[in-house]
């Protein structure tokens, strides 16, 4: 999984921590766990807010099912 990955990071989150408030993630936290999901591979410096800002929206929406 890459950054670019954002509907797959997105439920592999959701899977991950169930029971986290996304509408209210800090970013720097976002962007450890993404970091920290199984399987997982690419470099950190390739994030930036909008990536996560798209993270956190998927996430949303995933969890709203």
């Amino acid at each position: 999984m890459q950054w670019i990955d954002i509907h797959a990071i997105a439920i592999a989150l959701e899977e991950a921590y169930p029971d986290v408030d996304v509408v209210n993630i800090r970013f720097t936290d976002l962007w450890q766990w993404v970091q920290a999901l199984p399987g997982f591979n690419d470099d950190s410096a390739r994030s930036n807010e909008r990536i996560l800002e798209a993270i956190q929206m998927a996430w949303l929406d995933e969890r709203r099912g």
